[in-house]
């Protein structure tokens, strides 16, 4: 992990780090089982960032202006969040176009939450297909 990215972890709280952590390994863990090919791992808009070439990038974070969630985020001019809205409405809480929400006090989605970052991974190829092939 790059030194920026351990600093913002570290910056959160020890409970929310524990619920980041393995988001972090999950989104990495799609690239590699689904060979995505090197995820780059950065800072963007002071978030953890993951993008694959041909993908859209996604972030994680958690504020405290509301402390008991935290956020995957899409790039809002795509149609992910949008499609996994349609898809997912029934498991998954949203904001607007550019975010998945996830409580601190639930499960972590993992099968969904899954899906979801492969669809971004693999975004430049499928954003033509209807409901991006789901």
């Amino acid at each position: 992990m790059k030194k920026e990215i351990q600093e913002k972890f570290d910056s959160y709280p020890d409970q929310i780090a524990l619920l980041l952590h393995p988001l972090r390994d999950l989104i990495l863990k799609v690239a590699e089982d689904q060979d995505l090919g090197k995820v780059e791992e950065t800072l963007k808009w002071g978030q953890p960032s993951y993008l694959v070439k041909n993908g859209s990038a996604v972030r994680i974070d958690w504020t405290p202006k509301a402390p008991n969630q935290y956020c995957l985020l899409f790039h809002c001019q795509t149609k992910l969040v949008d499609t996994f809205r349609e898809i997912y409405s029934d498991s998954l809480e949203f904001q607007g176009n550019r975010a998945i929400v996830l409580s601190i006090n639930q499960r972590l989605p993992e099968r969904v939450i899954q899906r979801c970052v492969e669809l971004a991974f693999r975004y430049k190829s499928i954003k033509h297909l209807p409901l991006l092939g789901v």
